[in-house]
This record gives structure tokens, sequence and C-alpha cells, in this order.
């Protein structure tokens, strides 16, 4: 290879493939591409304190993005063919209020939040990387399937860069309307299939081969090269030293694959010199990945995954009609592309993979928002997580600990609304199916007649 190439995950196929080449999948084999590089040939810092400084093309929007800003660590588009839309700002943030409900000394307890980049969410970060090798191999359309933050980001980096059309494939009725908003506002072609999130993700990947559409789901490896600078900047806010535990939603597992090639990346460059342990969560609503680990005994082995424990597994969802179903809709996915990856990823950073109850997200997500971070359900995963490997002994209180935040509190605003204002009776109704009967932590509005004497009254009752 030259300076840098796709290469196939599998040992034994371990093909390799132009960067110019749109390749979803390997075509020798199947299985998933990675971008490799020589690192030999490039020239990267020695002291982490001088990452994140890559120049910005000159003429370009005049801001710096907190993707490209990177550069040195994702080397594979050249500069003038680089696309942002100022993504990557976002902000490690401590949290005494929800470190506290996950039971972790709020001294170590940190929270990534993502959901500062333009479109709301994570997926600005690939977005960046994907969007890019789409403007170097001179792509006209690209394509998403989406439970809603991709297709937002999609629609964000088309609309903004008037570089190409974007289509959107949702599964009909499964988007929230915060994210539905989105992509209808800025102009992208939206189809409602008929079906779920996997559904619409094999439809897309079938028209996208058939019509040359440019793909920007995470089977994409080059997006995930974008998503891997949330955890440069993790690593960034906390000087460089590396964290015991990352925590982050699973769903399509594109970013548990990304954050452990990051991490390995810089170990392997010498840039970092230990390896976090990494938790991987679902909602239990949607369990594939921590049900194949901890039930099926499914392993990355060594890169020979046992694919028919995938296959028997895929084969009883069908059988049995199981659709995902929870209230954390970005995570509401079956068959997560990313799962090989993924595994690799709990291989290499000797990491667990869980899932937690929708009350369980729902409930840590109020306790996060009393520190000023509002956060979709999805992303509340994370901290529930945490809490639950507390409790089992498998992270320790006193361990430094960061919660990856994937998306805002407007994606899904209806969840939010419904937690804080429900009865238990009605919230029972809306969301039973869900599991989710209380909300411990709920902050009701009161109301209060048309009188000013009232309002003090009532003001002054509830402050004391």
């Amino acid at each position: 290879m030259s300076h840098a190439c796709q290469k196939c995950i599998h040992p034994d196929c371990a093909a390799e493939y132009d960067l110019y080449q749109v390749l979803p999948k390997c075509p020798a084999c199947g299985n998933l591409l990675d971008i490799i590089y020589d690192w030999d040939q490039l020239r990267i810092p020695s002291h982490p304190m001088m990452l994140g400084r890559a120049a910005w093309p000159s003429g370009g929007m005049g801001a710096i993005s907190g993707v490209w800003r990177f550069g040195d660590l994702l080397p594979f588009a050249p500069l003038e063919k680089r696309v942002s839309i100022g993504e990557g700002h976002t902000q490690l943030r401590v949290s005494p209020n929800a470190a506290a409900y996950a039971g972790i000394k709020k001294e170590t307890f940190r929270l990534q939040y993502e959901g500062l980049n333009p479109s709301g969410s994570f997926k600005d970060n690939g977005m960046a990387g994907a969007f890019s090798h789409a403007n170097m191999v001179g792509a006209k359309v690209a394509a998403c399937a989406s439970t809603g933050n991709t297709s937002a980001s999609l629609a964000a980096f088309a609309s903004a860069s008037g570089l190409m059309r974007a289509i959107i494939f949702i599964g009909d009725g499964k988007i929230s309307y915060g994210k539905l908003s989105q992509a209808l506002d800025y102009g992208a072609v939206t189809l409602l299939v008929q079906g779920d999130f996997d559904d619409a993700m094999a439809r897309v990947q079938e028209v996208s081969a058939r019509e040359g559409i440019y793909l920007v789901n995470s089977v994409n490896p080059f997006r995930l090269e974008g998503q891997k600078t949330t955890m440069f900047r993790v690593l960034e806010g906390l000087n460089w030293q590396v964290p015991d535990w990352v925590v982050c939603p699973g769903g399509n597992l594109g970013n548990s694959s990304a954050f452990a090639k990051a991490l390995y990346e810089l170990y392997d460059l010498g840039i970092i010199t230990k390896l976090p342990r990494i938790a991987i969560v679902n909602s239990s609503g949607a369990p594939t990945f921590s049900r194949l680990v901890n039930d099926h005994g499914l392993k990355w082995n060594g890169g020979r995954v046992d694919d028919s424990i995938i296959d028997s597994y895929y084969a009883k969802l069908d059988a049995d009609n199981v659709k995902a179903s929870t209230i954390a809709s970005a995570i509401e996915i079956n068959r997560p592309v990313n799962l090989k990856k993924a595994l690799r990823a709990i291989d290499r950073l000797n990491g667990v993979a869980l899932d937690v109850s929708d009350q369980a997200i729902l409930d840590a997500k109020a306790n996060i928002a009393r520190d000023g971070l509002g956060c979709e359900p999805a992303s509340a995963a994370s901290v529930a997580g945490a809490k639950q490997l507390v409790e089992k002994g498998v992270i320790d209180r006193d361990a430094t600990v960061v919660c990856i935040l994937t998306g805002h509190q407007l994606k899904d605003p209806h969840a939010t609304v419904a937690y804080h204002s429900f009865s238990e009776e009605d919230l029972a109704k809306e969301y039973g199916r869900f599991g989710i009967a209380t909300s411990k932590y709920g902050n009701r509005p009161i109301s209060v007649a048309n009188s000013a004497d009232d309002i003090v009254a009532k003001i002054r009752q509830t402050l004391g």
C-alpha cells in the first residue's frame, strides 16, 4: 500500500483495496473493511500535546473542525477534499449528580457531550469522514438508513456543502419528530420504508449497490475514521491521561468500534501507554450484542468469528418475529452492522457487553439533566450501564470513568416531557410496552391560577 488502504478485517482474507474504491464490504469475502495506515510514511507528532493541531486548508470555511484538526490521525483525505460543517466542538464535562447516581466518585467521573455537534449528535464526526471520502471519489448522491441521527447528519452535510443530494431510508413510524424534522427541513429525499431499521438498512444497501449511490452508514469504514475523534477529544480533555473505563451506547456499534480503533492506534504509536476498558451498553429492548456475547459465547477469536452463532440467533429472531423495541430509538437495532468490529473492541480492550432496561435509561437521563446536560434516551444508556456495572462490582467506585452522551435532548423531546409531566397511569399507558411505569426523578410542572398571589404562594411552597 501507499500511506493508507482499505483492508479486510478477516485474517484469512486480509485483502487490500485502494482508498478511491467505494466498498461497503470486502468484495472477496464479504467482511467489513478497516482503513489502515503506514504510519512510518506519515509524520505523527511524538508528543500527545501536539496532536489536534492539523491545518485547515486555506480558503476553507474559516472554522477549525473538531474532526479535521486531528487530521494527522486520519490522513486518508487530501486537505482540499475534506468537508466540514463545524463539527467536533464538543465537551468533556464534570457531572456530580450523574456521578452520584452511578455510584462513582465525582472527581473521577466525566461525560463526553456529543450533543453539541451541528446536527445534535455524534454522527457529524463520522459524516465528516464519510462525506470527505465521497467528495474524493466524486459522488453526487449519498444515502443512509437511519433511526434518525444519521439522516439528520447526512441531510445537514449535503445541504450545507452543496456537493451532493441526500436520500434517507427510515423505518416507517420508527423515528422521532425531532430527528425527522431535520431531514425534511434540510431538503433530503426521505423514504419511509414499511418495516423497521433493519429492513431499511437491508434496502439501502441493495439500492446503493444497484444504483451506484454512496452509502454513509457505519458499515462505511471512512465514517468510523471520523468517529475516532471523539476519543481523541476525551483524551485531550483528560490531558492525555487514559481513563480506566469508557462506557458508550451500543446500537449499530459504530462508536465502540471506532473508539477501540482510535485507542489501539494511539497505543501502537506509543502516544498512550495503556488502554482503558470499554463497556458497550444496549437497551434490553434491542439486546443483540450483549446476548450474543454473554449468552451465546460469541468471540472475536482473532478475527475468525463463528458466523453460525450469529446466523442462528438472527434466524431465531425471524422465526419468532422479534423486532427491536425500545424508547431509546437511536439504538433500536437488532442487526448491528459493526458487530464483528465491536467483538474486536471488547477483545482488545478487555471490555464487557450489557443491556439495561428502558426504565433505567430514563431514570439515568433525568439525573444527567440535573447537571445541565440534556441528552436523548439512547445517550443515557451509558450512565445506566455504568451504574449497573458499579453495582455488580465490575467498575470500582473510584475508577476514572468516561460515559459518552451521543445526542442532544431535543432529538426526542416527547419522551422527556412524558417522563416529567405524565401521571404514572398515563406514563404506563403511553410507554408501558417499554417497561416504563414510574418517573422517580420526575420534575412535574405545577398548575397555578392566573393570579400573582397564587403564583407567589406556589413558588414559596415549592422553594421552601
